[in-house]
């Protein structure tokens, strides 16, 4: 289980990098209007905000990546269930602002996992 929950937390980790290249570069290009389904216009007016947004995402990547570097020592546990937690309230929140539910599926669901697989891992127990 354990490594199954390595496995979704680097997939997190690269979906959120990828949101972050997606929201801070790629806002107003044919590809982020075409993800987003959004005009030009719309894609224009909103380009700060989803920088802003991009980078939020940043942080909850490297977040990851730092609970995955430190490992399964008991800090590391600590950073990857916070970082799994703050997705999922990200996807949750993302989901009921904008009432797109793929949303919940693409971001909170794997982070969920991931956590829950951290936490049953039967070689694994927080103190």
């Amino acid at each position: 289980m354990l490594l199954l929950s390595d496995a979704l937390f680097a997939l997190v980790a690269i979906l959120h990098g990828w949101f972050l290249v997606l929201e801070v570069f790629l806002w107003q290009t044919p590809l982020g209007l075409k993800v987003f389904g959004q005009s030009r216009e719309q894609a224009a007016a909103t380009a700060v905000l989803a920088q802003n947004q991009g980078l939020y995402n940043g942080f909850l990547a490297l977040g990851i990546v730092w609970g995955l570097i430190e490992g399964h020592s008991m800090f590391g546990t600590r950073v990857r269930l916070f970082f799994a937690a703050c997705v999922v309230v990200a996807g949750i929140v993302g989901a009921l602002s904008t009432g797109k539910r793929t949303i919940l599926v693409i971001q909170a669901l794997p982070a969920l996992a991931a956590g829950a697989l951290l936490l049953w891992a039967p070689s694994h127990a927080l103190p």
